[in-house]
């Protein structure tokens, strides 16, 4: 079985496909010492395998209009609406329930996702639609990748999971969300968010060492959306311990919670829908894209399942103990926009 992984890193015009081979792992610690272009779920399952692309050929563009096909794929699933139900009304349950665990103390955070089914009414190719997304969001890692187990996905994410070369590493702390503005001023809920996924992170990278910088938080801007992100940059003194910290890392608070194993376990077992790949991680683990093998790994955030008749879109937030239900619903409602602008018929 073969796939392929296409991307457009931040700020950069140039993009790469890297195609081959799929691998599929147990765990995420076995991606020491491996190489290729990762594609990994929220979870871990039989359903939803790590996947590792092998880099059994690499193709660089200097423009994404530079590409006029892609490499042969097998038939796409068709859309499932057999559990749509009602979507606000699974959000409220869920948010309910949610909710309820926040203030009685069993959690300090909780991610609560939900996904939408988009009935396809154009002729949108996923290449034409990877083209889009690298002109509407310069900022953000655009990445188009296809595997026989996980179907084909688009991604636009400014998260940065692990990135780095030749032993100089780096993360990232990004939570809270509002709507961009010129002058931003950011409520309490979200500095706290922010700062629970900032204080995870030194505490899982103080496991692997010692020498870690932290610069932040700041606003960054992501499409029509703004975040607080604080960056992390550290050193190894192995490159062997990359699948380690990948295991430690993922997923974070920013698309799970804390306790981190507690929310896991929860919102596996409480979501209304299955997450799939969404908020798992993909892009090129030690690739030759330079002088040097290079990581980008970035969480899978604004992403949305490419099916023969439509797409599945996704998107979640951050609930601490006071959320409020509507606001975090419209939080939803404007990542998912993310995708959906992708799809809006510009007239002339």
């Amino acid at each position: 079985m073969r796939g392929f992984g296409l991307f457009r890193l931040p700020y950069a015009e140039a993009c790469t496909l890297v195609g081959g081979d799929v691998l599929s792992l147990t765990a995420i610690s076995q991606l020491s010492d491996r190489h290729g272009f990762v594609v990994a779920p929220f979870a871990i399952s039989e359903e939803t395998p790590l996947l590792l692309i092998s880099p059994e050929f690499v193709e660089h563009y200097a423009h994404p209009a530079d590409i006029h096909e892609l490499p042969e794929m097998s038939s796409l699933a068709a859309l499932d609406y057999t559990h749509e139900g009602d979507e606000r009304s699974d959000y409220h349950i869920d948010f309910a329930n949610f909710h309820a665990r926040l203030r009685k103390g069993e959690f300090q955070k909780l991610v609560l996702s939900r996904s939408i089914a988009v009935k396809r009414d154009d002729d949108e190719t996923a290449l034409s639609l990877f083209q889009k997304a690298c002109a509407c969001y310069p900022r953000m890692m655009i990445a188009l990748t296809y595997t026989p187990q996980s179907g084909l996905w688009l991604a636009a994410t400014p998260e940065i999971l692990l990135g780095g070369e030749e032993g100089s590493w780096q993360t990232m702390a990004l939570a809270g969300t509002m709507k961009y503005e010129e002058t931003q001023r950011w409520s309490d809920k979200n500095i706290q968010e922010q700062r629970y996924v900032a204080t995870y992170i030194i505490r899982q990278l103080e496991r692997f060492t010692s020498q870690y910088t932290e610069e932040g938080p700041r606003t960054t801007r992501a499409g029509h959306l703004a975040h607080l992100r604080s960056d992390f940059r550290f050193s190894l003194s192995s490159d062997t311990l990359l699948g380690d910290v990948l295991q430690a890392l993922h997923p974070t608070p920013a698309v799970c919670g804390l306790p981190k194993e507690e929310a896991y376990r929860f919102i596996l077992q409480q979501e209304h829908h299955h997450r799939c790949y969404y908020s798992g991680f993909m892009g090129p683990l030690q690739l030759s894209l330079s002088a040097a093998e290079a990581t980008h790994l970035f969480v899978n955030l604004r992403c949305m399942q490419i099916f023969s008749d439509g797409y599945r879109l996704y998107a979640g937030g951050g609930l601490l103990p006071d959320s409020v239900e509507e606001m975090e619903w419209q939080e939803t409602e404007t990542k998912l926009d993310t995708m959906r602008n992708l799809f809006i018929r510009h007239s002339s």
